[in-house]
């Protein structure tokens, strides 16, 4: 039977058990998860935070990684200014990036979210506003948020992927997880 974990990925750890580059022990999920067998269902940047799924059945996790069955994946994303509607416009209805046009994304302003401190925090500066926006994406290419924002014109400064499908990382403190079910429709 397959199982998953949700982990809530700190920022600066990274998405996989070992590290080739010799770095601090605890860049890596092993610092983290110490249950054999479980892989992590695609990837999330070092710089990233937030839902991390993790399954120890690898049809498993292609279905949850693979953009062939369109799970959507919503990011709370703090970016550099204030955009446009029509900054919006252009993420809601796809973004060329050097690797080709990105799907159509849902976008919409937020409020600044209720989320834990990151460590380390977010540099601050007077002079240059900063916003919040949900964005909910269908694809998984390499660093696609922050290439999507910047591409408009508005840089990511805090990226948390705040669920996979149906799967959320509410209530799921950072640097720790917990295990559910897998549910093939979730």
């Amino acid at each position: 039977m397959a199982r998953l974990i949700l982990f809530n990925k700190p920022f600066g750890v990274l998405s996989q058990f070992t590290d080739h580059e010799d770095r601090p022990f605890r860049t890596t999920l092993s610092a983290f998860i110490a249950q054999p067998g479980f892989y992590p269902a695609g990837r999330l940047d070092r710089d990233s935070e937030g839902l991390l799924v993790l399954s120890n059945d690898g049809q498993v996790q292609t279905r949850i990684a693979d953009p062939r069955f369109k799970l959507p994946k919503t990011y709370l994303v703090q970016v550099e200014g204030e955009p446009a509607e029509t900054a919006l416009d252009h993420l809601r209805n796809g973004v060329r990036l050097k690797d080709g046009m990105t799907l159509p994304a849902a976008v919409e302003r937020i409020s600044e979210p209720d989320l834990w401190p990151r460590d380390p925090p977010i540099r601050f500066r007077k002079t240059v506003p900063d916003s919040w926006l949900r964005i909910v994406i269908h694809q998984g290419r390499n660093r696609q948020v922050r290439r999507m924002t910047a591409a408009v014109g508005h840089p990511t400064l805090r990226l948390v992927r705040w669920s996979v499908g149906s799967w959320t990382v509410a209530g799921i403190a950072p640097g720790t997880w917990q295990e559910v079910a897998y549910a093939p429709s979730a």
